[in-house]
């Protein structure tokens, strides 16, 4: 699984935060590291006078499937990534277990013929 962080001209944080981001979602995706095959994070500032105008993006695309992406707006950089993280894990398990488990039994689209 690739991970790619990308922040705007607004965010600081360097090699630290693409540090600290990419070994976060390693840990919390891992499960699903055989399934996906690359997740983008965009960190950037809206520019507006909201108080939620730290903005976070993360896209995860599994093998085979259409990407999945989450928002998440936040005061904080930290927080608008640890929301978008919670989100991603979310959709991530309702997808893998709809993908994966039928109940108990095989989907007949794996079925063989």
């Amino acid at each position: 699984m690739q991970i790619q962080v990308n922040t705007d001209h607004n965010i600081h944080g360097g090699e630290r935060l693409a540090t600290y981001v990419t070994t976060d979602l390693e840990s919390s995706l891992s499960r699903f590291s055989g399934w996906l095959t690359r997740v983008e994070v965009h960190l950037s500032e809206d520019g507006g006078s909201k108080p939620d105008d730290k903005k976070c993006v993360i896209e995860a695309r599994p093998g085979g499937k259409q990407p999945v992406a989450v928002t998440h707006h936040a005061t904080t950089v930290d927080d608008a990534y640890a929301g978008a993280a919670h989100k991603l894990g979310r959709v991530l398990d309702s997808r893998h277990s709809r993908a994966h488990d039928h109940k108990g039994s095989d989907s007949i689209r794996h079925m063989p013929a």
